[in-house]
């Protein structure tokens, strides 16, 4: 590969970390042909996809990013692909989880793909321990959904009591005439 080659396949690498908010460096290797293209089919079902790269190109494309990457050298290390995302920082995570699942994968051995590290709007995400905890991330919509959410929650509750109050009050008013009526 000629070096116009290896810079072309860096700015593309750069403009996908640019373009998608959450990314997940992985280790594939020991996997057959038929696990990865499972793999592969599985993420472009769910709309994220899956590249092979060589980590000095990764590196290099990291470089282009805001803010500090280099904890990520310690991802950049064997053979790494690289699984996109631009919807959700957990959907990756999600993926890999399911696939294991589906893979049977059982004590002793380890699931695979591995998580090496994952980069998710600008926070990032060190080895296969953090799997849990990037499942259960929200996503920027969810938590603006929860935050609306939390502040309807009072208003709701004062309209609920003012109109539950005003149909308790023409009740007691309607019980009242009705009295009077029969009374006089």
């Amino acid at each position: 590969m000629i070096r116009e080659e290896k810079q072309a396949l860096v700015d593309e690498l750069s403009e996908k970390f640019q373009s998608h908010n959450a990314f997940y460096i992985t280790d594939a290797s020991g996997m057959s042909v038929a696990k990865i293209n499972e793999f592969r089919r599985l993420c472009f079902n769910r709309g994220l996809e899956f590249k092979v790269y060589k980590n000095t190109f990764i590196r290099k494309a990291l470089d282009t990013l805001d803010g500090n990457t280099a904890e990520m050298d310690e991802a950049l290390k064997g053979q790494s692909g690289v699984l996109f995302s631009k919807e959700s920082g957990n959907a990756p995570a999600k993926l890999l989880k399911d696939f294991y699942k589906s893979q049977n994968y059982g004590r002793g051995v380890e699931p695979k793909p591995v998580l090496k590290g994952a980069y998710i709007d600008a926070s990032i995400y060190l080895g296969a321990t953090q799997l849990e905890t990037l499942s259960t991330l929200k996503g920027k919509n969810e938590l603006i959904g929860d935050v609306i959410g939390l502040l309807q929650s009072p208003a709701k509750n004062v309209i609920s009591a003012l109109s539950s109050g005003g149909n308790k009050l023409a009740g007691i008013l309607k019980t009242l005439s009705e009295k009077e009526e029969v009374a006089g």
